[in-house]
């Protein structure tokens, strides 16, 4: 009975860890705005990037990512022979990081909500921890989404499938055990369920573009404006 009072105990304290709005603190901190009333209106790395700049988005997925590792540290800690366990940990933090308790508030037509980001950093996070140099191949095929084809959502979508191959790979080489395989499969769904709407927009061409593509396409607006 202890040990799993313990162990519920550390998921709940995972999905506090997760719960940390570390993009509503930075933007706050550094330009005084309020990361929710911007734009998409999450909390996570893209959009303080687009409220306070690169490096307030860089600071915020670096964050995202930490918090999440650390939760897999912790659950190693406490349950080294629990491979399921280390998986949970990082789980419960990108639904903390989804669905922050910090971020309790009633919509406009009064219904309770949590507000927070989609997950992409804290499910590279959760990878990192399981094994830490897969941070070398899922943070650099994400960016080269994120800034190549300038869909966040669609960077953000790869991290879990991303997983999925890196832990099955390794684990079929039995360096890994399968249940890390299965953390990719269920943060993809986490990830999926919070992009929702991104697909939509995907499917109906108005999804948000970031970095150079998000450039181009309003030089061509502005061009287009010009000639008429």
């Amino acid at each position: 009975m202890t040990i799993w009072l313990a162990y519920a105990g550390l998921l709940a304290g995972a999905y506090l860890i997760g719960s940390i709005p570390s993009g509503l603190l930075i933007v706050k901190l550094t330009t005084g705005r309020d990361v929710r009333h911007i734009e998409s209106g999450r909390t996570g790395g893209t959009n303080a990037m687009r409220a306070a700049g690169f490096w307030a988005g860089l600071a915020t997925a670096i964050l995202d990512i930490t918090k999440s590792a650390l939760t897999v540290y912790l659950a190693k800690q406490v349950a080294p022979q629990s491979p399921w366990l280390h998986i949970l940990a990082p789980i419960a933090a990108v639904l903390g990081h989804n669905y922050s308790i910090y971020l309790a508030e009633r919509d406009e037509h009064g219904k309770f909500r949590l507000r927070g980001g989609a997950g992409g950093a804290p499910a590279a996070g959760g990878a990192m921890g399981l094994w830490w140099p897969s941070l070398f191949i899922i943070i650099p095929m994400g960016f080269a989404l994120l800034f190549g084809i300038g869909y966040a959502s669609v960077a953000t979508m790869s991290i879990g499938m991303m997983s999925i191959v890196v832990f099955s790979i390794r684990a079929s080489l039995g360096l890994s055990p399968w249940a890390y395989a299965w953390y990719g499969f269920l943060v993809e769904i986490l990830l999926l369920w919070a992009l929702r709407p991104n697909i939509k927009r995907l499917m109906n061409g108005t999804e948000r573009l970031v970095g150079w593509r998000a450039k181009h396409r309003k030089q061509k607006e502005q061009q287009a404006n010009e000639n008429v």
